[in-house]
């Protein structure tokens, strides 16, 4: 299924970001990450505290797609392997088109572009985050313990793991 099908948003595109998307992914990233800190009763969140050198650095180290609406960035997300799982970050959505299942196509993309060897995604949300949960938990994730100090992520997050099928 296309993409614009999937969200009814037309000209939607999938694509990798590069450094230019950087200032545009700052955007996004606040305003995402400010509904969480609101969840969450805690400003105490990195996506918040981060600067525009610091996303350029992400799009850099990080394998990042970007999801556009003609010329608007409307969504994101970013894989890595960390300690040998395929960790998921900074899936986000532009606010006002929640709810289209442009997230969860999103989280599916990242997991179908994980190295083969790899047995498991990781991420993080904010305790209260619970649609997040909800989707997460829908897409097989399971709450864990966390594997130990969490650092770089907000405050009070959980831990969620999915078995690669």
């Amino acid at each position: 299924m296309e993409l614009d099908e999937l969200t009814g948003l037309p000209d939607t595109r999938l694509r990798f970001a590069t450094e230019a998307d950087a200032a545009e992914l700052l955007v996004l990233q606040r305003c995402c990450w400010l509904q969480e800190a609101l969840l969450n009763d805690t400003l105490e969140i990195p996506a918040l505290q981060e600067s525009l050198e610091d996303v350029r650095e992400w799009t850099k180290s990080w394998r990042v797609w970007v999801v556009r609406q003609g010329p608007r960035l409307v969504g994101a997300v970013r894989g890595k392997v960390e300690d040998g799982d395929w960790e998921v970050g900074r899936l986000m959505v532009a606010p006002d088109l929640a709810g289209r299942g442009l997230g969860r196509f999103l989280l599916a993309h990242v997991e179908s572009q994980a190295p083969a060897d790899l047995r498991r995604f990781t991420l993080f949300t904010g305790a209260k985050s619970t649609r997040n949960i909800s989707m997460y938990e829908r897409a097989g994730y399971r709450l864990v313990d966390q594997p130990g100090p969490v650092t770089g992520h907000i405050a009070h997050a959980v831990f969620l793991m999915k078995d690669r099928a």
